[in-house]
């Protein structure tokens, strides 16, 4: 059995996001526009904060996994291909962060 990875997820994202809002959660999240997924994105992002600040694991768990489901519904909303993402990534892991960000500027 191979592992699910992200890649699997915004496959299914991207699949569900095509069906109508009726049958699919994340077809309707697509369709409120950008900003009803954005405020689902930042509500399970303070969710996830608090769980990891109270230290419980479990809560933490769960609420990541809505965090990475929530951001790429905006990713997809968005036009932005999880590709796009991981490619940015590698190139930031190119170098040390602070590097990174020095190299940004002030």
């Amino acid at each position: 059995m191979t592992a699910f990875t992200l890649a699997d997820l915004a496959r299914l994202v991207a699949e569900r996001a095509a069906a109508s809002p009726e049958q699919s959660y994340t077809a309707k999240l697509v369709a409120g526009g950008p900003a009803r997924a954005a405020k689902k994105l930042g509500e399970e992002a303070v969710e996830a904060a608090i769980a990891a600040v109270q230290g419980d694991r479990a809560a933490l768990t769960a609420e990541a996994a809505d965090v990475l489901y929530h951001l790429l519904v905006v990713l997809q909303a968005g036009g932005v291909p999880l590709q796009d993402v991981m490619a940015e990534l590698e190139r930031r892991t190119a170098q040390s962060g602070l590097a990174e960000k020095a190299a940004r500027g002030p």
